[in-house]
């Protein structure tokens, strides 16, 4: 218990070691909120703009590019 006690005394420096480290929390954890938001902002933007929009053409040649999910690979390989 000597030793936790003395860890949270910091060698004396607690009250402001403590402190810095509250108010680098508080402001990571403001980032991570302020940057989810963003995120979800920018993605709902980002849905609405692709919905609105008619399919480009390199769009549709990679949608006709993609295989058929029913056929298997290598179903038509010769041995």
């Amino acid at each position: 218990m000597d030793k936790i006690a003395s860890f949270l005394e910091m060698g004396g420096y607690a009250d402001f070691v403590w402190p810095a480290f509250g108010i680098a929390l508080a402001v990571l954890a403001g980032f991570l909120v302020t940057s989810l938001r963003t995120l979800r902002s920018r993605e709902a933007t980002l849905r609405t703009l692709e919905a609105a929009a008619p399919e480009s053409p390199r769009r549709r040649r990679a949608r006709l590019a993609e295989p058929n999910s029913s056929t298997v690979p290598g179903e038509n390989a010769k041995v």
